[in-house]
């Protein structure tokens, strides 16, 4: 019978972690319904146009059209655990898209085949080789009208680098896709399919020597035999896959899936994200490794506070065995919290589960001590343990905002506090010398929505005007 331990760590190395993330109107939404219908999470592909996608599931959102927020979902394939988050691809909307990228191993780009390569394509690629991700890039629609894939992949090599290459590649006009990894023979749209899995064998095997020497002498390598070769070449950057994709009619999904499950890095084969002990200029970089059989460190990526439910703290596992009867330290907190419920989410659904290993990504409720970017731990010494912090853009554009009926002051003080705690993008500050809040955002869409989302959720009116320029 195997050790408890060795079951743990076969369970976490059967888990994958990805985010969508690039432009707005790429599919990204539409892509994780059409995975997780593949995969019989769901019983029927919900649609962005009647506000049913298990994304998106903001009231907002749903009349709106598009993501305003960083959702998770998981979903089993072949064995394997898969969490993804979806994340909206709008600039005012940073301090949702970029956190998702402490939770994963994968930043997945989405590029609609119609559209290309747009300034968020580039701002997401940057800001994932920034944290060390292993990143692919997906082409979303493959099967619209009058686009030339070939064309749109020469663009990603030029922009992003030869490292670039198709895992697989379109076929009848965008209808199918055909690998090209462990494939080395057929035709496809781009015609054979025998030139693209030498590329691959050869970006491949070019970070290990005695791979070189193989193909060298043997004119190709078993890909079967790549694996750890692969997975250094995805922590490297050395390779970028390309897989080709239409989230509306399936083609290239069930493909998407197999490629995640074997070929994207498990939490043991991914760079170690950047911890770092101490405070200030005393910090000291530090590991999280990724064993279940060690002290718990997590890390708070995520909140969302409901106006009756009460706040969640969303985060990812990256060492030790989280159960519902863990205590939990919340940085340098001195009173634990006990785990009474753990779940995984599913959109806005709550999925209980028994236990976590690294690489999960789960939600605990209701502990009003949780924060943004905490770090959750189990021994005194991981006390002052961080994430090295991210670099989000600063909020500029400015708002004075006052409660519409007087006496209510307080309570909206109270209420665009919680809105700030789920958005490290959004700034309140209380200017002394003219007796104004001022609400700061990434942009006018930004701060919109923030004010609808006072009258819509905490059925809150308030009055608005620009700043008063300070003396």
């Amino acid at each position: 019978m195997p050790s408890r331990s060795n079951s743990l760590a076969a369970e976490m190395e059967a888990v994958r972690t990805l985010a969508f993330v690039g432009a707005a109107a790429t599919g990204k939404s539409s892509l994780a319904e059409a995975l997780l219908y593949k995969a019989g999470a769901i019983g029927a592909c919900g649609s962005i146009e009647r506000g049913s996608t298990v994304s998106d599931h903001d009231p907002l959102e749903r009349r709106m059209q598009h993501s305003l927020n960083a959702s998770v979902m998981h979903l089993t394939h072949a064995g394997t655990r898969i969490h993804f988050i979806d994340t909206p691809g709008g600039p005012d909307f940073l301090g949702q898209s970029l956190p998702a990228l402490e939770a994963v191993e994968t930043a997945a780009v989405v590029i609609n085949a119609v559209t290309g390569i747009e300034p968020m394509t580039v701002r997401m690629m940057a800001y994932a080789a920034s944290r060390h991700l292993a990143r692919m890039i997906i082409v979303n629609k493959i099967d619209s009208q009058g686009v030339s894939l070939a064309g749109l992949l020469a663009d990603i090599q030029a922009t992003f680098g030869r490292q670039c290459l198709p895992l697989n590649l379109p076929d009848r006009v965008g209808k199918r896709v055909v690998d090209c990894f462990f494939n080395r023979f057929g035709q496809s749209d781009f015609g054979p399919v025998e030139a693209a899995h030498r590329a691959l064998v050869e970006q491949v095997v070019e970070v290990d020597a005695a791979f070189v020497d193989r193909y060298l002498e043997e004119g190709d390598v078993d890909p079967a035999e790549l694996h750890a070769p692969l997975e250094q070449a995805l922590r490297e950057g050395h390779l970028i896959p390309v897989c080709f994709v239409s989230s509306r009619s399936g083609a290239g999904v069930a493909e998407l899936l197999d490629v995640i499950v074997k070929l994207l890095p498990d939490p043991t084969e991914a760079n170690p994200p950047d911890f770092i002990v101490g405070e200030g200029a005393e910090a000291q970089p530090m590991e999280a490794k990724p064993d279940p059989t060690l002290h718990v460190l997590a890390h708070v990526f995520k909140v969302m506070i409901d106006p009756y439910v009460g706040k969640m703290g969303i985060f990812r596992v990256h060492q030790g065995t989280l159960t519902r009867d863990s205590q939990l330290y919340i940085g340098d907190g001195r009173k634990p919290f006990k785990v009474g419920h753990l779940f995984m989410l599913q959109g806005k659904d709550h999925v209980e589960v028994s236990r976590a290993v690294p690489g999960d990504i789960v939600a605990v409720a209701k502990v009003e001590e949780i924060h943004f970017d905490a770090v959750l731990h189990d021994a005194a010494e991981d006390s002052h343990v961080h994430l090295a912090p991210l670099a989000f853009p600063v909020p500029v554009h400015g708002l004075a905002v006052e409660p519409k009926r007087h006496g209510d002051e307080q309570r909206a003080w109270e209420i665009l506090g919680k809105l700030a705690a789920e958005d490290p993008c959004l700034r309140i500050e209380h200017v002394a010398a003219t007796n104004e809040t001022v609400l700061y955002g990434l942009g006018e869409l930004h701060l919109r929505i923030v004010l609808e989302r006072l009258r819509e959720v905490y059925r809150f009116e308030v009055l608005t005007r620009s700043p008063t320029a300070r003396p």
